[in-house]
């Protein structure tokens, strides 16, 4: 059983709850004689196996019986029953809300259960216990084909699976014909996948497009699922669906997925909760990605769509939003990367302050150098500071992989250390002599923290791999990666 009880108490802001006012309010008659004078706890799943909202609570009588009723009709959806043994089932509802449920065995949540004046649920039971009834003597069949050494039995045993599989479909679509308006016939049509035809060939058998069946699949995943009908959002598979499509369908390539959000937000903008839905899933979901560049797609979400139509968000939250937006686009891929002011210390002044404290002290040392005056074939920086943990690992690692296999290939390393005072000076003359950090730029910038900002700058160590024309081709990288993307990149070029 799932955390449950945790899970309910869970608040996110973006159900609303539409109610049609042409009907009375549901009326749901329970009786589970196992329960006597407990309390059973009613409601509904919202887009994924996680989120349980309670709608309702009913205190048993002392035969077991009780009556979950409001004066308001509930969405339609998938909804779930809660009972005192930590177990929990699902029905539907539908524009039907007033039946009456009988758990005579609650052992058994599938075959125990009793749905009366609600063809619906009786329906839906009766499809899940059919599934799992030959879901278990497909898989038995399944192990017997998997040990058996005859030819002949394998072939029997195929047969026989493809006989369940043949009347599987069958009963599903004599509930769909039958019952064409239900919200079950959406929902079963929701789990059917989509029917790739075979790629085109030509004359002599020869595939003609080798790309067909994926863009067929690409341009036909949501024909089986309806986005815009919110009773699938009141469901557990909703956001798997989305997120499914956005991670595994389409090139995760961030203009290709800036389109696609655009499309999907879109689609369901008639729908006040599916609009705020979509849109506050995806914008989470590009706000906490990990993946380099799709930041980019952040930026598109915020300034398109979150900024201007998310009234419901707070707005002390919007204002630093829009400072975080403003900071990160400078510096996103293929942006050219912000000058800096900065000043190149010498290598022989880490040497020779080494045991000079007036000289290590002293902070009015190098040389005045902007960042796009660095002429190099690449140019990886990174910002770091000398007491930072991860930095002690990564600065020595990076410093061998330019001496060792980037030096010869044209690639220059600005490495530019950000603790600015004096005793960030002295740590810096100390890790710099420790480890000999001498061949590459070693620079910093004392009287002007602009970089944290234009370079979204906020924890180290941070490598950023620039062209030769200080295009930013890749950021937030650690230093075994810094050599794959420059042989990617050499090799694009050619």
């Amino acid at each position: 059983m799932i955390t449950f009880l945790r899970s309910i108490l869970l608040f996110i802001g973006i159900t609303t709850g539409i109610a049609s006012s042409l009907a009375q309010g549901y009326e749901i008659k329970i009786k589970v004689p196992a329960f006597k004078d407990s309390t059973i706890l009613f409601g509904h799943h919202f887009a994924n196996d996680k989120l349980f909202y309670p709608d309702d609570t009913v205190r048993l009588d002392k035969k077991g019986f009780g009556i979950f009723k409001k004066n308001k009709v509930l969405p339609g959806g998938m909804y779930w029953i809660y009972l005192p043994n930590k177990k929990y089932f699902d029905i539907l509802l539908s524009d039907n809300q007033v039946f009456t449920i009988e758990v005579a065995d609650t052992s058994d949540m599938m075959k125990g259960i009793k749905f009366i004046n609600s063809n619906e649920n009786k329906l839906f039971f009766d499809y899940r216990i059919m599934i799992n009834d030959k879901g278990d003597i497909a898989n038995k069949l399944v192990e017997k084909k998997k040990n058996s050494t005859s030819p002949q039995h394998k072939d029997s045993l195929t047969k026989a699976i493809d006989k369940l599989h043949q009347e599987v479909i069958g009963f599903i679509q004599k509930i769909k014909t039958d019952n064409p308006k239900l919200f079950l016939t959406a929902l079963l049509t929701s789990f059917e996948d989509v029917q790739v035809p075979d790629s085109p060939k030509d004359a002599k058998g020869i595939i003609t497009d080798s790309t067909f069946q994926y863009r067929y699949y690409r341009s036909h995943y949501f024909d089986n699922f309806n986005l815009t009908d919110p009773r699938m959002l009141r469901t557990i598979f909703y956001e798997q669906k989305v997120k499914n499509y956005m991670d595994k369908v389409i090139p995760q390539i961030p203009d290709t997925i800036s389109k696609e959000v655009d499309q999907l937000i879109e689609k369901v903008r008639g729908n006040e909760e599916l609009f705020r839905f979509m849109l506050v899933t995806l914008f989470n979901q590009y706000a906490t990605s990990q993946i380099m560049g799709q930041d980019a797609v952040l930026v598109h979400v915020a300034e398109k769509w979150y900024l201007p139509y998310a009234t419901w968000s707070d707005k002390k939250y919007t204002d630093n939003l829009k400072k975080e937006i403003a900071k990160t686009k400078p510096n996103l891929i293929n942006c050219i990367a912000p000058d800096l002011k900065l000043v190149e210390v010498p290598s022989d002044h880490f040497m020779v302050a080494k045991n000079d404290t007036a000289l290590k002290s002293n902070p009015y040392i190098g040389n005045n150098i902007t960042l796009h005056s660095i002429k190099a074939k690449f140019l990886v920086v990174v910002f770091w500071e000398a007491d930072c943990g991860h930095c002690k690992k990564i600065i020595p690692e990076l410093y061998t992989l330019y001496q060792q296999k980037l030096k010869d290939k044209g690639v220059q390393i600005l490495a530019i250390h950000m603790i600015s005072s004096v005793e960030g000076k002295r740590k810096w003359i100390d890790f710099v002599n420790e480890h000999s950090t001498y061949d590459w730029i070693n620079a910093w910038s004392p009287y002007n923290y602009d970089y944290k900002d234009l370079y979204n700058v906020y924890t180290t160590p941070q490598i950023y791999l620039l062209d030769e024309n200080k295009k930013i081709i890749a950021k937030r990288i650690g230093p075994e990666q810094v050599e794959d993307i420059i042989k990617f990149e050499e090799g694009r070029k050619k």
